[in-house]
């Protein structure tokens, strides 16, 4: 793996969007104040879906048929 590119502050705020982008994908920069790192601008780690919030619950077909027209009415406010 190669060494995170060293940029200065001034650098960064004039190219922030390419540097953001290239963070996007995948690269590692360090920013520096006065030539002595002082932050890194890395990509987040992508969000994962994780099942099983609702223990227990189990959702049967019937649940995706269309409501009977009384209920739907009360949904509705009719």
């Amino acid at each position: 793996m190669t060494e995170p590119e060293v940029v200065n502050v001034h650098q960064a705020k004039t190219h922030l969007s390419r540097l953001l982008e290239r963070a996007h994908a995948g690269e590692e920069i360090i920013l520096a104040k006065a030539g002595k790192p002082y932050a890194r601008l890395m990509p987040l780690a992508p969000k994962r879906r994780r099942g099983g919030q609702l223990p227990g619950l189990v959702v049967g077909p019937e649940f995706f048929e269309p409501l009977p027209e009384e209920e739907l009415r009360a949904w509705e406010g009719r």
